[in-house]
């Protein structure tokens, strides 16, 4: 177990007679720029439209980097709501999704509540970012919590935890090979499934003037048109990647002072350094 010093800042409740760390909520400066349509589903996939009903629990899905996290965080803050983001991995154990166990400074044993679990109790928002990494185990933990009974068991603390009726759920999956199954009991509790696809040229010129406003127009076109040229030979790379090579690319042509000739250079030696030799195809 890990040996942690309480904060003096930190917020402590008791659960049937055991004493709970809670979490920190996630204060990001995201903005959702893209596709209104997306935001829309997420949103009505949390609504309850009567006293018998439950919110969704709505599965974003689509390549690295096309803004699934950010769409999330910026449809909570729709709804004023705090949010707390779990990064899910391989090695993600269900304690780790839960409550964990932790040494204190006297030697004794203190209960921290993951973020997840922080969410449930203050009735916010958690993400469980990545969450088709991880095993079947940990997918276990949360099938109560995923269905009309909404709570979780956390064996290592010995209590039972029912998410405040504020609380909503959802989890964002990459489309690529790097990752696990989802058990078949988990799909039917993770509905709907909302795809992200690539922005339009528009939407990423936007994206990535709001994420670098420093960078002057050509560099934008420039990253733009070879963004939509790898979209259309249906190659992973994002405005993720588009935001590191303009990033970079402006950082070179800033120190060197160069030319506009170089500019052009400069940003296929950052496409190269980002992506590989095999991205130039797309350069222009």
């Amino acid at each position: 177990m890990e040996k942690i010093l309480p904060s003096e800042h930190e917020t402590l409740i008791t659960i049937q007679g055991v004493e709970i760390a809670l979490g920190f909520p996630e204060e990001l400066k995201f903005d959702w720029i893209g596709q209104q349509d997306v935001m829309d589903q997420l949103l009505a996939s949390w609504m309850v439209v009567d006293e018998d009903d439950i919110p969704l629990n709505p599965r974003l899905i689509g390549k690295p980097g096309v803004g699934k996290t950010t769409l999330a965080y910026a449809a909570a803050k729709k709804l004023n709501k705090k949010v707390y983001i779990f990064q899910c991995t391989m090695d993600t154990r269900p304690e780790d999704l839960l409550i964990t166990p932790v040494v204190d400074r006297k030697g004794g044993i203190r209960y921290v509540a993951s973020s997840l679990v922080t969410a449930m109790i203050n009735g916010g928002v958690c993400i469980l970012d990545e969450a088709n990494r991880m095993g079947e185990k940990s997918w276990a933990s949360l099938a109560p919590l995923l269905d009309t009974r909404r709570y979780i068991e956390s064996i290592v603390a010995g209590l039972k935890v029912s998410a405040d009726p504020e609380f909503r759920i959802c989890v964002t999956m990459n489309d690529d090979a790097s990752t696990f199954e989802i058990p078949e009991y988990i799909h039917s509790r993770l509905q709907p499934q909302i795809y992200l696809d690539f922005p339009e040229a528009e939407e990423e010129r936007r994206i990535l003037h709001e994420n670098l406003p420093f960078v002057d127009d050509y560099i934008m076109d420039y990253i733009v048109t070879f963004l939509q040229r790898a979209h259309t030979s249906n190659e992973n790379y994002t405005i993720r990647d588009g935001i590191n090579i303009a990033r970079y690319a402006a950082k070179r042509i800033k120190s060197l002072q160069t030319t506009r000739e170089n500019t052009a250079n400069l940003l296929r030696q950052a496409i190269v350094m980002t992506l590989g030799d095999e991205a130039l195809v797309y350069a222009t």
